[in-house]
Parts: structure tokens; C-alpha cells; sequence
């Protein structure tokens, strides 16, 4: 069964991630207040990004794997700058390090 990895904007400018087997359906669930918990607060919700996947649980393990990125490597993902995500990853790391007590 195909699946997919979707990021929509949502109405406070936040991005959710989500992966379903019928991304139609589930868009028009968001839209109708019969999505996330997080989505149903912020209508409306626009779909910005989607990856197809083979199967549904490689598009369930790219959402978990997506969830965890800052706002700009998301971003550069949805612009379609994939040169820059090693180097955001990088630079996230290198903060959390500097960071680090």
C-alpha cells in the first residue's frame, strides 16, 4: 500500500508533519476540523510538501524523521534545496555541542 509524508502550513504559521495512506482524504480531514489536534486549532491548513513512498511505513518513518528538524532545514526541504540539509543538520549538531554543559 502506497503512502506518503505530507508537511501542511497551518494558520499560525507552524508546520505539522503527517503521513497517511490516501493523502486527498486526509487533506480534506485536516480542512474539516477532523485532523490533528494541532491542525483542528490552526485552519485553515495549506499542503506545502508531500513525498510518495512504495509502502506506508517508510512514509511513516519520514514523517518521524522530519518531525525532528528545525524550521529551516523543513523549509529548505519544501523549497527544494537539498544540497543545504547536511549542512543545516551540521550546524544544529554543532550548536547543540556548543551548547552542551
Amino acid at each position: 500500500m502506497k503512502g506518503y509524508m505530507y508537511i501542511l502550513l497551518c494558520s499560525n504559521g507552524h508546520y505539522y508533519t503527517g503521513s497517511t495512506n490516501d493523502l486527498e482524504r486526509r487533506l480534506i480531514e485536516h480542512q474539516n476540523g477532523e485532523g490533528a489536534n494541532f491542525t483542528r486549532k490552526h485552519l485553515p491548513v495549506e499542503l506545502v510538501y508531500y513525498e510518495e513512498f512504495d509502502r506506508i511505513d517508510d512514509a511513516f518513518y519520514r514523517e518521524k524523521q522530519v518531525q525532528g528538524w528545525s524550521r529551516k532545514k523543513k523549509e529548505a526541504l519544501i523549497k527544494g534545496e537539498t544540497n543545504t540539509l547536511h549542512e543545516l543538520s551540521e550546524c544544529r549538531n554543532k550548536t547543540n555541542y556548543r551548547n552542551a554543559p
